[in-house]
């Protein structure tokens, strides 16, 4: 190469990374198909005002075709972390060399941070955690092991698996640098937005029973008109299309250990009637959103005259006797595991107002073992109705109400999701044909960089567990 190729597009940072990994895949993808197609109109087009201000689209159009000329298309990426709580790094590999794409959305899944430059492999120092994990399968100890021991001290992981009708538990803790076996099946997590499931559920609920409709909008449980009388419905704030915002743009971030705690009705109200704008009317697509997940879980509990939390607990914790789920982590005492910053230090909890139905809840592995047993009876229709694809997002992923639906190692279904928050991370995957599934908790923060490693642990288990 003649000259090293970086360009760095006014990199503004936003400390959220709150269950963004689908977001970020679409983005980075949407990203490759434009450039080899040499669409770069479509590329500038992603960026948001103050990047298209910054760079307008003749310079953009001009790197991106420098860089085409010298490089060549994109074969592959590969995300390797989040770094510094704000931008996501991915190894790509172009036609004539490697580089690095860090990429940074912002609270409407644009891009307002771009960075490309010649990729560089990180140099690891050698790991001396203890393996302690004896009594475990050799299998299910060296995959539990290799993707924890980067973490912190005072780690927990607690996982679940079910296989063949049966369920085996999994805990660990690392303490003074070893990974031991640590029986926290009833311990409590925050589990992020994995919630977004929970609230997707409630809304199959009620299809089933007729008392509303998929394609009904949510207008009608409002006393007020929404800014420029946008309709939503309620599909679309399960399954992401609704053009919402992954957060509104009133809430105030700047409480990083808390943020959703003092997002109440007042401030949802202000943002419908004076806020609210939807990305595209004219084009359905998937955007991940936060807020539509929050909206959804409030309009649920108004079109029944109660709260969503009120909802949640008597319909879906009550009858799949989820005796060990939560709403705050007030007055949980010794079974709440304390969540970890990045730092492996110990943080406050996240609290939910007006957007619980985004990632209010708190549970243990036993009890997410039992909703998942749940999916595999088939006369719970409300859960059959949650894993019916509603929208296509690309060829190896679509979405039902709330589940994504991925292509699994034998080209097999898995439904899945994951979550997040300041002190914790979250995976749930489940193989309907192969009754089998996978539940990860644990208090790794959303925001460390490797975080990552709780999605793959998941899956690698799950992938074990096939055709066995």
């Amino acid at each position: 190469m003649k000259r090293l190729f970086y360009i760095a597009l006014l990199i503004i940072m936003t400390n959220n990374l709150f269950a963004q990994t689908e977001s970020y895949k679409v983005a980075i993808n949407n990203f490759k198909e434009s450039f080899n197609k040499d669409k770069y109109n479509e590329i500038f087009n992603s960026f948001d005002s103050a990047m298209q201000k910054a760079l307008p689209i003749d310079k953009t159009n001009q790197f991106l075709i420098d860089l085409k000329s010298q490089v060549g298309n994109i074969e592959n990426t590969e995300f390797i972390k989040y770094k510094k709580n704000t931008y996501a790094v991915f190894k790509t590999k172009f036609e004539n060399t490697i580089l690095s794409i860090n990429l940074s959305l912002n609270n409407q899944n644009k891009v307002n941070g771009l960075l490309i430059k010649p990729f560089e492999e990180e140099i690891k120092t050698e790991n001396k955690t203890i393996n302690a994990l004896n009594n475990f399968p050799k299998e299910i100890a060296d995959n539990i092991y290799s993707k924890s021991k980067i973490f912190p001290n005072n780690t927990q992981l607690s996982i679940a698996i079910i296989q063949n009708g049966k369920t085996n538990y999994y805990g660990i803790i690392k303490v003074n640098d070893s990974i031991k076996p640590f029986e926290n099946q009833n311990r409590i997590f925050e589990i992020g937005s994995l919630t977004k499931v929970f609230t997707s559920t409630v809304l199959s609920l009620l299809v089933v029973e007729n008392k509303i409709k998929l394609t009904d909008n949510i207008n009608s449980f409002y006393s007020f008109d929404f800014k420029d009388n946008n309709q939503v419905n309620f599909e679309s704030l399960s399954n992401h299309t609704s053009g919402l915002p992954r957060l509104p743009e009133n809430l105030d971030l700047s409480n990083e250990t808390n943020p959703y705690k003092k997002y109440g009705n007042m401030e949802l109200e202000d943002y419908l009637k004076n806020l609210l704008k939807l990305d595209d009317k004219t084009s359905r697509k998937y955007l991940y959103s936060n807020l539509g997940a929050g909206i959804l879980g409030n309009t649920l509990g108004l079109s029944q005259k109660t709260s969503f939390q009120n909802l949640l607990q008597k319909r879906i914790f009550d009858k799949y006797k989820m005796t060990n789920s939560f709403m705050s982590s007030q007055n949980l005492g010794d079974k709440l595991v304390k969540g970890l910053n990045a730092n492996g230090e110990e943080i406050t909890n996240w609290d939910f107002d007006s957007l619980f139905g985004g990632g209010g809840i708190l549970s243990s592995t036993e009890d997410l073992a039992k909703f998942a047993k749940a999916q595999l009876n088939f006369k719970n229709k409300e859960l059959t109705l949650t894993r019916i694809p509603t929208f296509t997002i690309n060829e190896k992923m679509k979405i039902g109400l709330g589940w994504h639906i991925l292509k699994s190692n034998n080209d097999q279904e898995l439904i899945w999701h994951n979550g997040g928050t300041g002190g914790y991370s979250s995976s749930m995957s489940i193989n309907i044909k192969e009754k089998t599934a996978v539940i990860i908790l644990s208090n790794v923060s959303a925001f460390n960089t490797e975080m990552k490693n709780i999605d793959e642990l998941c899956f690698a288990l799950i992938h074990g567990t096939e055709n066995k």
